[in-house]
């Protein structure tokens, strides 16, 4: 069974921001992903955006000695192995189902794309704004930092 969604590696170089769809397959694979962003070679920013379903989304973003991740939903972790795969690389054990009510929480750090644009904050409020599909919150992170139209983009071509 495979996933849907999307996931983009988003690029900022010499000034202006690119964001290019990651393969299909890479929806299951956390390693592969951080592999993938890694190999990127600019002096800028580099992460990546995961949208899965209208389940949840996950920011990935590759740091000196390791990787920042954000995870909107750690609920998440119960159905589908990249929120689990998140939740591991963060040491955060995944909830026991018998314990979670409806309500979602997020896990990892809000302030990873603070340098950005997206203040720890802000990143808050995002992610606790349920009105939103996963995907409408990546575009309102995508706003704040400055690269919308450029994720948008790649958004309409799916």
């Amino acid at each position: 069974m495979s996933t849907d969604g999307f996931a983009v590696a988003v690029v900022r170089a010499e000034g202006k921001w690119r964001c290019s769809l990651l393969a299909p397959e890479l929806l299951d694979d956390l390693d592969g992903i951080i592999t993938g962003l890694r190999r990127v070679a600019t002096e800028g920013a580099v992460f990546g955006l995961v949208c899965i379903e209208d389940e949840f989304f996950v920011v990935i973003r590759p740091v000196p000695g390791g990787v920042a991740l954000l995870l909107s939903d750690a609920t998440a972790a119960l159905d589908f192995d990249l929120a689990a795969d998140v939740l591991d690389l963060l040491h955060v054990e995944t909830p026991d189902e018998d314990e979670v009510d409806d309500d979602a929480w997020p896990e990892g750090d809000m302030a990873l794309l603070a340098d950005l644009g997206v203040p720890e904050q802000e990143m808050q409020l995002i992610v606790d704004d349920d009105e939103m599909y996963p995907d409408e919150q990546l575009v309102v992170i995508a706003r704040r930092a400055g690269f919308e139209d450029e994720l948008q983009r790649v958004i309409d071509k799916l």
